[in-house]
C-alpha cells in the first residue's frame, strides 16, 4: 500500500486513515527520525477537523511507545508548525490537517527538524520502516525509555512575532480595512490577530470552527461570501485562507477573485522593483499559465516551473537559488520569511505592495492579460497509468497541432483526473476541452 501522496498521508478519516495506520507511521516516522535525532522532541499540530483527535492521541501513542518526547501545540495553520519545528529545536514537526479537503477527510504531514517538508527518498524510507514488521516491534521502547507527552497553548506567540517581522516596519496597517475568511479552519485565532495588531481594521468571516465545517462553502476555494463581504463592508482588501492557512486568495476592492497567477506575477515584479527578489526569477509550477511566463520575459526575470505542488516549487527554489515562487492554486512561498506556502506571509506582502503603490488592489494586482485556461478534474473510477489508454497520444498530438498547451495527471491526493488546457483562442480550446473529457469518460468511467 502505498502512504504517501503529493503532500503527505491523506484520505477518508476512520476508513483508509485509521487510528491503527495513524500509529503505525507515527512509529514508523519516528524510527526514521530517531537515526539523525538531536532533541528527542517532535512537535504536533493539527487544524479543525473532529478526528484531529483521534488521529493525534495515535500519532502521539506512536511516538511515545517507541521512546520520543511530544510536544502538542493545538489548531495550528500548516506554515506555524514548520517554522516552530526548528525554533523549538524538534526533531520534526507533524500536522494533521487535510488542507482544502472537506471535514470526512485528513492528512498527516511531516516537517524535518529544519522546518522542511520531507523529500521523495525520505517518504519511501518511511514506507519501507512501515511495511516492516520486526522492526516496528523492536523499536518498542520500555520502562524509562517510554517518551512522554504535553501540551503547550502559547508558542501561537512565537509565530505571530514571526508573521509580523515579514511585514515592513516603516508600514503600518492602519486606515486599511480588511476582510478575512478563515475557512472555520487552522488560521481562525492567528489570522485577526495579526493584521489588527498591525493596525488594520479587520471584518472576519467563518471563524467559528465546530469540528465539521472547515472548509464549507467558505475559505480559499469557496470565496463567495468573501466577495459580497468586500462590496458590502467597502473594504480595500479581502483574504481567504484554507484550512490549514497555507494558502490564499485575494479579492480586490471591487469584490472580484484575483487570478493566483497575476497575483504571483504582481508579486514578483514588487520585489524585483524592491531589490529583494533573488536570482532575478521565480518559481511556478507547470500549471501556471503562460501569460505570467511573458509578463516575466518582459520584465527581464525568469520562471522556472516545477511539478504541482509547494514542496516541488521549494526543491527549485532551492536549487537555483530563488526566494519566490508559488501555484495558481494560492500556494505562495517567500522563503524568506516561510519554509512553505504560507497563506498569512503572502497576505502581508500584498498589502505592503498597496501600500507603497498607493493603487486599488483591482488595478496593481492585474498586471498582465491571462490567456484563456480551463481546468476540469473529472471524478474517475480508476487510475489507469495514461500512457496505457488507446489513443490518447494521437489525442494529445492533435493538441500540439494546435498550439493548445495541456498537461494532464491524476490528482495525489483525490479519485480525479485534472485535464488543464490552453490557448490564445477561447474557443477552440473549449471545444477541445469537451471532447478531451468525453474521451477519458469512457475510458476511466466505463
Amino acid at each position: 500500500m502505498k502512504l504517501f501522496g503529493t503532500d503527505g498521508v491523506r484520505g477518508e478519516a476512520g476508513s483508509f486513515l485509521s487510528a491503527q495506520l495513524a500509529l503505525r507511521v507515527a512509529m514508523a516516522a519516528g524510527i526514521y527520525f530517531k537515526n539523525h535525532s538531536k532533541s528527542n522532541k517532535i512537535l504536533i499540530g493539527k487544524d479543525t477537523r473532529r478526528s484531529g483527535y483521534m488521529i493525534e492521541n495515535a500519532i502521539v501513542s506512536g511516538l511515545t511507545a517507541i521512546g520520543y518526547d511530544v510536544i502538542q501545540v493545538g489548531p495550528m495553520p500548516t506554515p506555524a508548525i514548520a517554522f516552530i519545528t526548528e525554533n523549538m529545536r524538534c526533531d520534526a514537526g507533524i500536522m494533521i490537517s487535510a488542507s482544502h479537503n472537506s471535514y470526512e477527510d485528513n492528512g498527516i504531514k511531516f516537517f524535518d527538524g529544519r522546518g522542511d517538508k520531507l523529500s521523495s527518498e525520505v517518504e519511501c524510507e518511511i514506507e519501507a520502516i512501515y511495511q516492516n514488521d520486526e522492526l516496528l516491534l523492536d523499536a518498542q521502547a520500555t520502562e524509562k525509555n517510554i517518551g512522554k507527552a504535553k501540551r503547550i497553548d502559547d508558542v501561537i506567540g512565537r509565530y505571530i512575532v514571526q508573521l509580523k517581522n515579514s511585514f515592513p516596519r516603516e508600514l503600518s496597517l492602519q486606515g486599511m480595512r480588511i476582510v478575512l475568511d478563515a475557512a472555520n479552519g487552522a488560521g481562525y485565532k492567528v489570522g485577526p490577530t495579526v493584521f489588527e495588531e498591525l493596525g488594520a481594521d479587520v471584518i472576519v468571516l467563518h471563524d467559528k470552527p465546530d469540528g465539521f465545517n472547515i472548509n464549507e462553502g467558505c475559505g480559499a476555494l469557496q470565496p463567495k461570501d468573501l466577495c459580497e463581504g468586500v462590496v458590502k463592508f467597502r473594504a480595500d482588501l479581502g483574504i481567504a485562507l484554507d484550512g490549514d492557512a497555507d494558502r490564499l486568495v485575494v479579492v480586490d476592492e471591487k469584490g472580484e477573485v484575483v487570478d493566483g497567477d497575476q497575483l504571483l506575477g504582481a508579486l514578483a515584479s514588487y520585489m524585483n522593483d524592491r531589490g529583494t527578489l533573488r536570482g532575478g526569477a521565480m518559481v511556478a509550477t507547470v500549471m501556471s499559465n503562460q501569460g505570467l511566463e511573458d509578463y516575466l520575459h518582459g520584465k527581464g526575470l525568469k520562471l522556472f516551473r516545477s511539478d504541482v505542488g509547494d514542496k516541488n516549487v521549494l526543491e527549485i527554489m532551492k536549487k537555483e537559488n530563488i526566494n519566490f515562487g508559488g501555484e495558481q492554486s494560492g500556494h505562495v512561498i517567500v522563503s524568506d520569511f516561510a519554509k512553505t506556502g504560507d497563506g498569512l506571509v503572502c497576505a502581508l506582502q500584498v498589502l505592503a505592495l498597496l501600500i507603497r503603490t498607493q493603487q486599488k488592489a483591482s488595478k496593481v494586482l492585474r498586471p498582465f492579460d491571462l490567456y484563456p485556461q480551463k481546468l476540469v478534474n473529472l471524478n474517475i473510477k480508476v487510475k489507469k497509468p495514461l500512457h496505457t489508454i488507446v489513443g490518447l497520444s494521437e489525442k494529445l498530438k492533435d493538441l500540439d497541432e494546435k498550439h493548445i498547451r495541456h498537461l494532464i495527471r491524476y490528482s495525489g491526493t483525490e479519485n480525479k483526473l485534472r485535464i488543464l488546457l490552453e490557448a490564445k483562442d477561447a474557443k477552440i480550446m473549449n471545444a477541445n476541452m469537451d471532447d478531451i473529457v468525453e474521451f477519458f469518460q469512457k475510458d476511466l468511467n466505463a
